[in-house]
């Protein structure tokens, strides 16, 4: 039987709250039982950082709030990053040892790799044809050798067999929140969305159904969305604790 994933649809939430969020699902209920979830959410114009935090001072961070974003330091791999509206974020809270495929059991090195191609399947699907993995820059990219443009940001954190944190695909973002930081710590390398690689308005609402569509091939399982009253409920709590 493949795993079933809740799939929780939240809308807009602050970091904070989607990150208690994250930390509530990725406790087991018991010691034999583990529901996997996937959030699936925008930010409020949000900038952060993962445990290598190279560069970004306290000045650096007065520095990018005085533009009007939250900032905050995180536990997931990689460097700096923006997240806001018009991105479509997507943090699943998996047990991989419940995962497997053709090659057996999905460690964390395969799961990144599936996860990124979700993320091209998804893109495919919504008319951008030949995005790319470059090896030694972690994401989704476009656009040919040497002058890449990122289209979506992969960051993970994992322990005890349990991702989370995720990706974040930018869909009709506004670009220019990108120009105060070196995203991910690439310099020379810019940022992109599928509004502006295809030319027209890509909503998010647009972009939803494929990424589910594709996450649940790539991983072999059977998504079933979680309540909208009990998501509203939970989030409503939490936020009132932000």
């Amino acid at each position: 039987m493949p795993p079933i994933i809740r799939v929780w649809q939240i809308g807009r939430k602050s970091y904070l709250t989607a990150l208690r969020i994250q930390r509530i699902l990725s406790q087991p209920r018991d010691v034999n039982y583990f529901e996997n979830s996937l959030l699936i959410l925008e930010h409020h114009p949000t900038y952060t950082i993962g445990i290598r935090s190279k560069g970004y001072s306290l000045q650096e961070e007065i520095r990018l709030k005085a533009l009007g974003a939250e900032f905050h330091r995180t536990d997931r791999g990689g460097l700096i990053t923006f997240h806001g509206p018009g991105q479509l974020v997507a943090y699943p809270i998996l047990h991989l040892r419940q995962f497997s495929d053709e090659k057996g059991a999905i460690g964390l090195r395969r799961y990144v790799e599936k996860l990124q191609a979700v993320v091209a399947k998804t893109c495919h699907i919504i008319g951008l044809q030949g995005c790319k993995v470059i090896s030694e820059f972690p994401g989704l990219w476009v656009g040919p050798k040497g002058k890449e443009r990122k289209v979506c940001a992969v960051g993970v954190r994992a322990g005890r067999s349990i991702v989370s944190h995720g990706i974040a695909l930018n869909c009709n973002v506004d670009l220019s929140w990108f120009e105060h930081i070196v995203p991910c710590g690439l310099e020379g390398k810019g940022v992109t969305s599928l509004t502006q690689e295809l030319d027209r308005y890509v909503p998010i609402g647009d972009v939803v159904p494929a990424f589910l569509m594709a996450f649940s091939e790539e991983y072999k399982c059977q998504l079933c969305e979680f309540p909208v009253n009990l998501i509203n409920k939970l989030s409503k709590e939490l936020e009132e604790k932000s």
